[in-house]
């Protein structure tokens, strides 16, 4: 696997930054020259996953959210989204569709179901009181 380029970066775990990760990857996959459909699963997806860390990862407190994003030979992108929050103690459980650890603020438990329809690849990893990292990864078209 060939790394072509890399980004990194951090933020606070605020809820008006969700934007702000969306724009910066999708800012950094442009050189690809991607297709609109392309662009928006990935920022979608991105999207998803930053939530998660806010709303499930640091739900009692604030934190700091991590992304590095990667675009690797033969027009893939990487992108790992991490937080040091709570973690997952099931993470199969916490992949089905409809699942919520969120109930009382009305969430539809579908950000994994959603990360897997736009991305070829989804992977998390978890560990209890330790955080949570989400991989991303998709093939761009030629």
């Amino acid at each position: 696997m060939t790394i072509e380029n890399e980004m990194k970066l951090s933020f606070p775990s605020k809820s008006r930054n969700e934007a702000f990760a969306r724009a910066a990857v999708s800012a950094f996959i442009m050189s690809l020259d991607p297709t609109v459909e392309e662009l928006s699963d990935l920022k979608t997806a991105v999207s998803e996953a930053v939530t998660n860390c806010i709303v499930h990862g640091y739900r009692h407190g604030g934190g700091t959210i991590y992304i590095t994003a990667r675009i690797l030979e033969g027009r893939r992108v990487s992108v790992k989204i991490r937080d040091k929050g709570c973690g997952i103690e099931d993470v199969p459980r916490a992949m089905q569709p409809l699942f919520t650890t969120a109930p009382e603020e009305e969430r539809a438990g579908l950000g994994f179901a959603v990360m897997q329809s736009f991305c070829d690849k989804v992977r998390v990893t978890s560990a209890p009181g330790k955080g949570t990292s989400v991989t991303l990864e998709k093939t761009l078209s030629a």
